[in-house]
């Protein structure tokens, strides 16, 4: 059976992001996808497991010279508690270690407790 990964994928992002309450409506995350599409300093990346081969979290960054704004970040609910949000975090550090990560008002939390958990 032929299967249309990019079409999947697709598929597979509209429904992580649909968990963010602001993206529920269909429109609204089409739009939103559109936006990050629309240029190279937005990035929407999807997160395996690390134990399956499932896709259980979608991440949207905003990258400049300076720092990694964290958009969005969206973990499907069976994976949550798990510090799968650390994790993705980390990794996003990893691209681009010259850079500071933050927040948005949605994600400050979370970027803030990564940033307490790594000093720990």
């Amino acid at each position: 059976m032929l299967i249309n990964y990019k079409n999947d994928y697709e598929k597979i992002m509209m429904g992580l992001l649909s968990f963010i309450p602001d993206l529920k409506d269909v429109s609204r995350l089409k739009s939103e996808i559109e936006w990050y599409e629309a240029d190279g300093n937005r990035q929407l990346y999807l997160w395996r497991s690390e134990e399956s081969t499932d896709i259980i979290a979608v991440v949207g960054v905003e990258i400049s010279e300076a720092m990694v704004l964290l958009r969005h970040i969206s973990i499907n609910p069976s994976y949550r508690k798990e510090g799968i949000s650390y994790q993705i975090i980390n990794e996003l550090e990893k691209k681009a270690p010259d850079k500071k990560i933050i927040g948005t008002l949605e994600t400050a939390p979370i970027v803030a407790k990564w940033e307490q958990q790594r000093s720990e």
